[in-house]
């Protein structure tokens, strides 16, 4: 006999951690190679875990709703493949320190560093400490040998995010005395984003947990589920992270209406693939965004940092009302055929619950089809780290006045309302006006007789 761990598997790039949903297995259970044992989730979108090996599950590790980092066993097999055989199976690969469970509420998620430091979290010191306790302590101004004097109350002594709240205003109140900064944090830590300050990290939390007594009244109750809450914390940190400035123009898309019209049926026939007005959007952006490299960047502290690539995200409803945003990666290097392809195999994925913890992973830039339900018009919130995202509103038809050499006349056109909100701090008004402008220019002037 022999017993095989089984790993909490790498989710992407940037994800470190996972909460546990649902284990499909318990202690006793047998299970087959690659059976699903669990189902986890990211602040994106939901997996299985399947099993390593055949065999019968020992032990579980891990309880539902348990946030566990990314490399450490949640559960133990053992399988008929004798020991001598076993120890031919290559191991998962050692990490540093094991970090110990994090019990995380859904409303603590911080967002994940694009680079990290050690497996330990602290740049090579004993103590384990969470991205969101180093964002804190970095944009507080503690140094790591400070931070290694604040009592823990987590789990073995682990500063969580209370702790460092309740010190850092101890220190301004005068309670207690800073300590020098001897080990500053490692430089080569990169964030995607910078946390909030901290004054507003407690409203947030203190409004999410704040009930009221309905008994008696005329209502019903619904307790938000763990998406939506992540979804309500995201949209709450991009306002206070980012200052929003929304802009709108008009754009006649009839060009774009009367091509699709006349090409989508041989489309379908020939591609294989519906064409929808998604992805002519979205072939339309990313030329306008080459010419506006600000749109298609994010900000680190005092630097802009400008993406040579451009991946596209796509808010996408869910049949259970919430919300996501895929990815297409490189957008500018697919045409419109393979912009449709993975336009629709990512929406069908999503609405399947199919998506793969990747594809959420990398935007740069997003565009939301407020048109779909109706909507003229919206004013989008950014999705950070990103600086800008586009709305696009529902196509009808107006009596327009057409300039011709002839003169003016009144038309019947299709007509949209397009509107951008971008980051106040680094893109001004006029580069966020004059690219809603251009692409709206380059909505109307699209070509009639193209191919694709």
């Amino acid at each position: 006999m022999a017993t095989v761990d089984l790993i909490m598997p790498k989710l992407g790039e940037s994800i470190m951690e996972a909460t546990i949903l649902k284990w499909h297995k318990k202690t006793g259970d047998a299970v087959k190679m690659d059976e699903t044992v669990l189902e986890i989730a990211t602040d994106k979108v939901d997996s299985e875990v399947p099993s390593t090996a055949a065999g019968t599950i020992t032990e579980i590790l891990f309880n539902v709703n348990d946030v566990v980092p990314v490399g450490v066993a949640i559960a133990r097999v053992e399988t008929e493949v004798a020991a001598s055989s076993a120890a031919n199976v290559p191991a998962p690969s050692p990490i540093e320190k094991k970090p110990e469970p994090v019990m995380a509420e859904a409303d603590e998620v911080p967002y994940t560093p694009a680079h990290t430091a050690s497996a330990n979290g602290n740049g090579g010191a004993n103590r384990f400490y969470s991205p969101l306790v180093l964002n804190i302590a970095s944009s507080e101004g503690i140094g790591l040998g400070e931070l290694e004097t604040i009592a823990g109350t987590g789990n073995e002594g682990r500063v969580t995010k209370k702790d460092i709240l309740q010190y850092v205003e101890d220190r301004k109140s005068g309670v207690v005395t800073a300590q020098p900064k001897v080990i500053p944090f490692a430089p080569q830590v990169v964030y995607e984003k910078k946390e909030t300050p901290k004054v507003e990290i407690p409203a947030i939390k203190e409004t999410a947990t704040t009930t009221t007594d309905y008994s008696g009244a005329n209502v019903e109750v619904i307790e938000m589920d763990r998406m939506r809450k992540l979804i309500a914390k995201h949209m709450v940190d991009s306002k206070h992270i980012s200052p929003h400035v929304t802009s709108f123009a008009e754009a006649d898309v009839t060009n774009m209406v009367l091509w699709r019209e006349k090409a989508k049926k041989e489309f379908e026939k020939r591609e294989n693939t519906k064409l929808t007005f998604t992805p002519m959007f979205i072939d339309c952006i990313v030329r306008v965004m080459k010419k506006y490299p600000i749109i298609n960047s994010s900000v680190d502290g005092d630097r802009i940092i400008l993406k040579k690539d451009f991946n596209i995200g796509m808010a996408t409803a869910l049949p259970n009302g919430n919300l996501i945003v895929p990815v297409i990666r490189n957008a500018d290097y697919l045409n419109l055929v393979g912009l449709s392809k993975q336009v629709n195999t990512l929406a069908d994925n999503a609405r399947n619950n199919k998506l793969r913890p990747d594809d959420t992973q990398g935007g740069t830039f997003t565009l939301t089809n407020v048109g779909t339900f109706g909507s003229l018009m919206g004013t989008p919130i950014i999705n950070q780290p990103q600086v800008a995202v586009l709305a696009v509103g529902a196509i009808k038809k107006r009596p327009v006045v057409i300039e011709t050499e002839q003169g003016d006349t009144i038309g019947i056109r299709h007509m949209m309302y397009l509107s951008l909100s971008y980051d106040h701090r680094i893109v001004d008004g006029s580069a966020g006006a004059s690219f809603l402008t251009a692409v709206a220019k380059e909505f109307e002037a699209w070509d009639m007789e193209r191919t694709w």
